[in-house]
């Protein structure tokens, strides 16, 4: 909460409620995109390994994984934005992340750092037709000279989950 000055108005901002939870988040990259997600929803990073394919998957579904005795589905994040397939090699890593009683592995270029957002450091997503990509999107936050795309992680498992219902 920002301490305002004796005699200055308070300053109010407006957001969804989903965006009061937001605190700490890691950031990352696929292609020259900046994202970021919730780091309490990362349960580890890993290097990039080959994943075993599932026939008849959806686009964006790599294959799945065995994590330590658990099948990890493992998704091409790029290709599940509409940003086109991602080609993955020893550069980029997986993304291990839990979403209720879900795991998922998401592939990404790089792992960047850990930043703290205010929700006042957080704009909502500009209204821009039937973008794929926009709506898998939380809000938007500006940090130094780079935007930074915050994902929805439940909207992503949700379209996950019906994939897999409709494959």
């Amino acid at each position: 909460m920002r301490r305002r000055r004796r005699g200055a108005s308070p300053v109010f901002v407006v957001l969804p409620e989903r965006f009061v939870a937001l605190g700490q988040l890691i950031t990352f990259e696929i292609g020259s995109r900046r994202l970021a997600i919730d780091i309490m929803a990362v349960r580890e990073i890993r290097a990039w390994s080959p994943a075993t394919p599932l026939p008849n998957a959806p686009a964006h579904v790599g294959g799945v994984l065995n994590l330590r005795g658990v099948i990890l589905p493992v998704m091409d994040l790029s290709q599940q934005l509409g940003w086109g397939s991602n080609d993955p090699s020893g550069r980029h890593v997986i993304i291990v992340i839990r979403i209720g009683d879900n795991l998922r592995g998401l592939v990404v270029d790089a792992v960047n750092d850990i930043v703290t957002l205010a929700p006042e450091d957080i704009q909502p997503v500009p209204e821009i037709g039937e973008a794929v990509s926009a709506s898998y999107l939380q809000g938007i936050a500006n940090l130094g000279d780079r935007l930074i795309m915050i994902l929805d992680l439940d909207r992503i498992n949700a379209s996950a989950a019906a994939s897999q219902e409709a494959a």
